[in-house]
């Protein structure tokens, strides 16, 4: 624990970013009393910023919508009630290809302020302007009448168009939403950021072979003259305009309710309806147990949760409607492995923990995201090993942490707490480091302040803000239980001033901590620390600095150990977010203890070990024959997670020099990690029995053998699983395949894979396009057919997937992470260039090429001592 303490007091050496948004107006253009109706071009647009005014303030959204599941098209009127805070003649809000035919300002009494007509003026992106004949007076309510009609979207945005085959291979349409971030002015007019919280009283118009869904239970069904059903959903609590969500589809359903009367029910389509049970039995348990960790109900009547056939992400938070990709959601006894058991059950998790942090409390803006994605990421370890601890998903949260340092030592990192203020911008949000790094940061912090204060903390957070909003230091006030402006003391606890809290709230550890400054050490500044570790008789001496290439190093820290002790082992389990070096004699003693006694150390610490050894190489720190040797222990090793991590390594190696077509060096490779972990994979049996993580582990031991991959090596092996692949009615199953289509070294059936998908996505969806680029990209005969496919089809690409999105993330990163030469770097390089105007808008660029430098950097340091080390142990 002390050592822990003095670790996590160090913050990152740099000077510190803050993530301030620019200054928001909130002064309305001049108005006038009475003025003519707006012509064409008669005035500009008034407004001049990407964020709303605040001076206008939506209350609540009537909103009534007509799809046609036939024409694929749909109408909709939304009357908003507004509250005008200072007098203007102008309502500015949110709508993105929609067509707007009536617009009508309407006062308290529902009754016109004026003869004239209100025009809307479209001529900014996503913004629209209603002006208002008369003026709005400051302090009073008014109304926002707008009738409006649009195509259902063909992408994963807005109120779009999905589908799905049955079994006798007739094609069927729904409708679903997708808002968060901004996509909800997509759908229907409103003020689509999320501090503008209201309440939404919503009306679907449907036939009668088709169910509607949307946040709320239905509180009224009307025939309609023309034999329509018209669905009156309950009024909504207060949320952000991309929390609303509504569904027309013939889906089936089952329901259960939970210990304290909330519904929940899981709705796929008709043929999946047998694969929807597990997902039922696990959202139930887990929504029992948020409300007990969060100590608050939760605050709606009913929980849907539905598996959509087209959707981009992996899942969508919607209050009371979560939405899900059907791998993310269905689960085939028949077919569906262990690990997607884990994977079913962690986003479930995830969305479910999303109903508070995120939903309850909002973040102010985009800039914070982390306060929903980071918590959420992590809830889901916390509530998964209550729930169901046989899954062991403690296992999983090293991946986490690393896929989070993996990114944080790139010079293209950013901070978790980061400005954004464009669509492209607050997309990328949503990556690795807000949900990664933002739950292993959250996880450091749990374990600093322990369990039992964390948790009091957070749930004090939930209480404060409730159907509010929040920023960063919200969050810390809560935790140090400093008292907000107007605090409620109904739990019976006291809270302290700021300046008291910091004196008194860790008085147990032994510090006087102000929480604030030591958090915005890791959420306002880029990058992972690394500790260097140098023993110094009965001290150790601790220096901190940025790891990356160009390093800044901070003072010595100088900690008490004693002579007597052997050996040193920092970051106990790894609850910090950090890497620590070794310098001196420190690595060859952790060598020999894990070859005597690799047990003294837990599996966590000796993956740790693993890990910071290995990265440590990439950035010239450590000689890779050295942290080859520290893996020499592991033919004793008997636990999963350290034995799946130093595979890792060796395979990503034998990747990197296949590529790079090094015969001595790929032979040799090969030989020594089928040699070495021999026993290991005698061991292996084809039954699907153990734990999660032992049929992880015998997964990826066996992967090169699998009969699918074997199978998608012949003609009509390959053509047999494609047939299967258009048949089969389980998603997981159809991912498996897709890997091993994907794996064939045929570059013919390669392209064919791709450019299907590219060109006509029925076969192999366009949602899984993304991951399909990707799969080809780690295929050592696929990966320039890749880039060149992503070269050539790039408009494509953006115009199925959002600029920012995670699917342009993932082709991007997918294509070019293998890259290890001048030479592919320089045409990645180029590429961008050509595509200046929209690789400006993207980090991940940045991202991409960093990573095709670190790959280049890894060989220049590391080729020769691998071809050495590997000519000593074959011989």
């Amino acid at each position: 624990m002390v050592r822990f303490l003095v670790l996590a007091l160090l913050s990152l050496a740099g000077v510190t970013q803050t993530s301030a948004s620019p200054t928001q107006a909130s002064e309305p253009p001049n108005p006038t009393e009475e003025q003519p109706p707006l012509g064409t071009g008669s005035l500009s647009f008034p407004w001049s910023h990407l964020r709303l005014p605040g001076y206008i303030v939506p209350l609540h959204y009537h909103l009534l919508l007509h799809p046609n599941l036939t024409m694929l098209s749909y109408s909709g009127t939304v009357r908003i009630e507004l509250q005008v805070q200072n007098n203007t003649n102008w309502v500015v809000l949110h709508s993105k290809g929609l067509r707007i035919t009536t617009a009508t300002m309407l006062d308290q009494n529902l009754a016109h302020l004026s003869d004239k007509v209100g025009y809307s003026l479209r001529t900014k992106p996503f913004q629209t302007a209603i002006f208002s004949p008369r003026v709005l007076s400051g302090g009073q309510k008014y109304f926002l009448f707008l009738e409006f009609g649009a195509e259902l979207g063909e992408g994963f945005y807005g109120f779009y168009r999905s589908t799905y085959r049955t079994s006798s291979g007739e094609t069927r349409n729904l409708a679903s939403t997708h808002f968060e971030p901004t996509s909800a002015r997509m759908a229907f007019p409103c003020f689509d950021e999320p501090s503008f919280k209201a309440n939404y009283s919503i009306s679907i118009r449907r036939s009668r072979a088709h169910t509607a869904l949307s946040n709320m239970p239905v509180e009224q069904t009307v025939v309609l003259d023309d034999g329509l059903m018209e669905d009156r959903f309950a009024v909504s609590v207060r949320m952000s305009s991309y929390l609303v969500a509504f569904i027309v589809c013939d889906f089936r359903s089952v329901s259960a309710t939970t210990a304290s009367g909330v519904k929940v029910s899981v709705y796929a389509a008709p043929e999946k309806w047998q694969q929807t049970h597990y997902a039922l039995k696990a959202a139930v348990k887990l929504l029992e147990f948020y409300e007990k960790y969060f100590n608050i109900k939760y605050p709606l009547p009913k929980q849907d949760l539905v598996a959509i056939p087209d959707f981009q992400a992996g899942a969508m938070e919607n209050w009371g409607l979560i939405t899900f990709r059907e791998t993310s959601l269905l689960f085939d006894p028949a077919t569906s492995s262990g690990s997607d058991r884990v994977w079913v059950t962690m986003v479930i998790a995830h969305e479910l923990a999303h109903q508070w942090f995120g939903n309850l409390v909002t973040m102010q803006w985009w800039n914070d995201i982390w306060l929903n994605e980071g918590f959420a990421r992590y809830m889901e370890y916390i509530s998964v090993n209550a729930t169901y601890p046989k899954l062991r998903v403690e296992d999983y949260l090293v991946d986490t942490c690393f896929a989070a340092i993996g990114r944080d030592s790139l010079n293209s990192s950013r901070p978790i707490s980061s400005a954004a203020e464009s669509p492209t911008q607050i997309e990328e949000m949503f990556d690795t480091v807000s949900y990664d790094k933002g739950a292993c940061v959250l996880h450091m912090l749990r374990h600093y302040l322990t369990d039992q204060v964390f948790q009091s903390g957070i749930v004090r957070y939930l209480r404060r803000y409730s159907y509010s909003n929040a920023h960063n230091q919200d969050l810390w006030d809560s935790l140090a239980n400093t008292c907000s402006e107007e605090e409620e003391f109904s739990s019976g606890e006291h809270c302290y001033s700021s300046r008291q809290a910091a004196k008194n709230a860790y008085l147990y550890a032994g510090e006087h901590l102000d929480l604030t400054s030591m958090m915005n050490t890791w959420t306002l500044q880029t990058g992972v620390p690394l500790v260097t570790v140098t023993r110094q008789g009965s001290h150790l001496l601790l220096k901190q600095e940025r790891f990356l290439r160009t390093a800044h190093p901070s003072d010595p820290t100088c900690v008490e150990v004693g002579e007597e002790v052997g050996w040193v082992k920092v970051n106990v389990d790894m609850a910090g977010y950090y890497l620590v070096h070794y310098d001196g004699s420190g690595w060859d003693d952790l060598i020999q203890l894990l070859k005597d006694n690799h047990t003294a150390l837990t599996f966590m610490d000796r993956t740790h070990l693993i890990h910071n050894a290995f990265q440590l190489t990439t950035a010239g720190r450590l000689s890779l024959d050295k942290a080859l040797d520290l893996i020499g222990y592991l033919r004793s090793e008997s636990h999963t997670v350290p034995l799946l991590e130093g595979l890792g390594y060796l395979e990503a190696f034998y990747r990197i020099v296949e590529r790079r077509d090094i015969p001595d060096v790929t032979q040799n490779l090969r030989k020594y990690i089928l040699w070495y972990f021999r026993d290991v994979i005698d061991r292996q049996t084809w039954s699907d029995k153990g734990s999660v993580s032992e049929r992880r582990l015998r997964s990826e031991l066996l992967s090169l053998y699998t009969v699918y991959s074997v199978g998608a090596q012949e003609d009509t092996g390959w053509a047999s699983l494609l047939q299967t692949y258009t048949h089969s009615l389980s998603e997981t199953h159809k991912r498996k395949i897709l890997s091993a289509l994907a794996s064939s070294r045929d570059t013919n059936k390669l392209t064919r894979c791709v450019q299907s998908s590219i060109l006509e996505g029925e076969v192999i969806r366009t949602q899984d396009l993304d991951s399909l680029i990707a799969m080809v990209a780690r295929n050592p005969k696929g990966h320039h057919l890749a880039w060149s496919y992503v070269q050539k089809y790039w408009s494509t690409l953006v115009d199925k997937f959002q600029l920012g999105s995670f699917s342009i993330r993932n082709i991007i990163i997918g294509t070019t992470a293998q890259f290890s030469s001048t030479e592919e770097l320089t045409e990645v390089r180029v590429f961008f260039e050509s595509i200046h105007e929209q690789a400006s808008q993207l980090r991940v660029t940045e991202v991409a090429m960093d990573n095709i430098q670190k790959n280049i950097l890894w060989l220049q340091r590391n080729l020769g001592t691998l071809r050495s080390w590997l000519d000593q142990q074959i011989d």
